[in-house]
């Protein structure tokens, strides 16, 4: 990740997105260790407390739990908590711009078939879990 210092998101909250898509992705699975503090301040070159601030947000939102003196763990229901997040802000902050540009440009469903298709691949998915 390149943290990007002008971007109106923390550096903490960048990072906390990070580790969220790391969930997402299957990278992190619920039960695995979180990297410790010191390891992801190296990796993402910062402050040690900028880290703690992370995990203080991932484990507020219960995405990750801290098991005193062994460390923080991906919490059973994290992706799902991930994602109920994500698609939240998702319908209020990004699709009212998205469908502004559809009308905009006139957009069809034949311009959008990639999306439609990746949608309806997900509604499949969906149904076999």
């Amino acid at each position: 990740m390149i943290t990007d210092f002008k971007s109106p998101k923390g550096i903490f909250q960048q990072i906390a997105d990070t580790l969220s898509h790391r969930i997402l992705e299957g990278k992190l699975l619920p039960g695995d260790r979180v990297p410790s503090v010191r390891d992801l301040a190296e990796e993402f070159e910062v402050n040690r407390n900028t880290l703690l601030r992370t995990y203080t947000l991932l484990s507020e939102a219960g995405i990750i739990e801290n098991k005193r003196g062994v460390g923080f763990f991906v919490s059973d229901d994290a992706a799902k908590r991930i994602r109920d997040k994500e698609k939240a802000a998702f319908f209020a902050e990004e699709l009212p711009d998205f469908t502004q540009k559809v009308k905009l440009l006139s957009l069809t469903a034949d311009d959008l078939t990639e999306l439609l298709t990746i949608i309806e691949n997900n509604k499949t998915h969906e149904n076999k879990h």
